[in-house]
């Protein structure tokens, strides 16, 4: 999720937007009506019609320390971050997203940042979703989405893009790697890559007779590396003419599954640009100026969330 800065001359294409927005709420009201004729639908071959999930969802809060993007400042003081999704036959999805700020000024300059319990973006999107299992333990989770992002109209020349987005993630590994990449269509047209290495250290397991419950109290640390090319560096202003290694995080995340339905969770991690001295430069000047003035390229942050399932 990107939140454009207003000062960027790229930012300002908005000449398609209303169109696109017709089309983003087309295909949020088609998945939601698929999901409900999808209740009178006969289950799946060999799954009891009694059993068969048609429809799930899921509702989550989580509450950020700062506003980050791709390592850099957007916002130096804390945010709320509701979202819902919708899930169809375990594949489908459709869902909605958007950040809060809570307090007022938020570092930013130019007035940008006085909107203290306002939303800043609401993302609404669209995809499909699905975990492969294999019979070693090992599974291949595959999310592509297509996602309309619109910004609040704080100044005039700020506009809305979309993303298309996959990610793949395998388990059942010591060492589980999980690979996100993004595409701009509107605002720089640049393309994002992240990869992450994490292991999860069951702490408490579950009492729960089903072999593929969640621990009861899990811990996960986690090392990531982003890389984009110069049309994404150039449109966050991080350098004008070549894209590279971006932000490295290193991240710690404990998960309570109180129950089926209910989780929380706690994360602390550390972000800075290590490989790049121009791309890391760019950040020192990215977070003075939107930042709240800060000189440097690193940062230390948190966050806690809760996700309740139905």
């Amino acid at each position: 999720m990107v939140n454009f800065a207003a000062s960027n001359p790229w930012r300002a294409r908005q000449g398609e937007n209303r169109e696109m927005k017709k089309l983003t709420i087309a295909i949020a009201a088609a998945s939601i009506c698929g999901g409900v004729l999808a209740e009178e639908a006969e289950a799946p071959e060999g799954v009891d019609k009694d059993e068969a999930s048609f429809v799930a969802g899921e509702f989550g809060l989580r509450m950020d320390s700062r506003y980050l993007t791709y390592g850099c400042i957007d916002g130096k003081d804390p945010i709320l971050v509701p979202g819902a999704k919708l899930t169809f036959f375990d594949w489908a999805y459709a869902g909605v997203e958007s950040i809060f700020d809570l307090t007022k000024g938020n570092g930013k300059r130019g007035g940008y940042g006085n909107r203290a319990g306002k939303y800043t973006t609401i993302d609404a999107m669209a995809g499909i979703a699905h975990e492969f299992k294999f019979d070693d333990g090992v599974a291949l989770s595959v999310d592509m989405n297509y996602m309309y992002e619109y910004l609040r109209r704080h100044h005039s020349d700020m506009g809305d893009t979309q993303y298309l987005n996959l990610e793949l993630g395998l388990t059942g590994y010591w060492v589980e790697p999980t690979l996100w990449i993004e595409r701009d269509l509107m605002a720089d047209e640049g393309t994002y890559v992240n990869l992450k290495l994490g292991h999860t250290f069951p702490l408490i397991d579950s009492d729960s007779e089903d072999e593929d419950a969640d621990p009861l109290l899990a811990f996960c640390p986690s090392i990531a590396q982003g890389l984009g090319d110069k049309h994404r560096t150039r449109g966050y202003d991080l350098a004008g003419d070549h894209g590279g290694l971006m932000d490295t995080t290193i991240k710690g995340e404990l998960t309570w599954a109180v129950c089926k339905n209910l989780k929380l969770s706690a994360y602390v991690a550390y972000s800075d640009y290590w490989f790049d001295s121009r791309l890391r430069e760019g950040a020192r000047d990215y977070n003075g100026a939107w930042g709240g003035g800060c000189d440097h390229s690193w940062n230390f942050f948190g966050g806690v969330a809760v996700s309740v399932s139905f």
